[in-house]
């Protein structure tokens, strides 16, 4: 299929697809005119793109998570080094945590000591 096929049935711009596939995440061939082809296999590709950027991982964590993903939930077959992967991505995810509630606490403190006369 081409890119504006694979873009109505994922609902993914062509932008966004070219991007993907920029990144190794999503493969296509050339064809003679040197229009990008897609596999039937790109729609769930794509969903599961889609699916682990919303869970918060960068482009570089789903290209090394993706080949051990199964259906568009997805599931994991757990390759190697997945689960410390991911056991370190949810160790970042509470550092980022632990700072914006730092954040919020100094911001809270900040209008808690404001003028009386405001």
């Amino acid at each position: 299929m081409l890119i504006g096929e694979l873009s109505r049935r994922t609902g993914v711009s062509p932008r966004l697809l070219r991007y993907y596939e920029e990144q190794g995440l999503l493969q296509a061939e050339r064809g003679p005119n040197g229009y990008r082809r897609y596999g039937d296999d790109s729609v769930l590709t794509v969903r599961k793109i889609r699916v682990l950027l919303d869970a918060g991982l960068s482009s570089e964590v789903i290209r090394q998570v993706l080949p051990c993903t199964r259906s568009d939930q997805p599931d994991f077959d757990w390759c190697a080094d997945i689960r410390d992967l991911l056991d370190r991505e949810i160790a970042a995810l509470h550092a980022r945590i632990e700072g914006l509630q730092r954040n919020h606490d100094a911001l809270t403190g900040f209008l808690a000591r404001r003028s009386p006369d405001e």
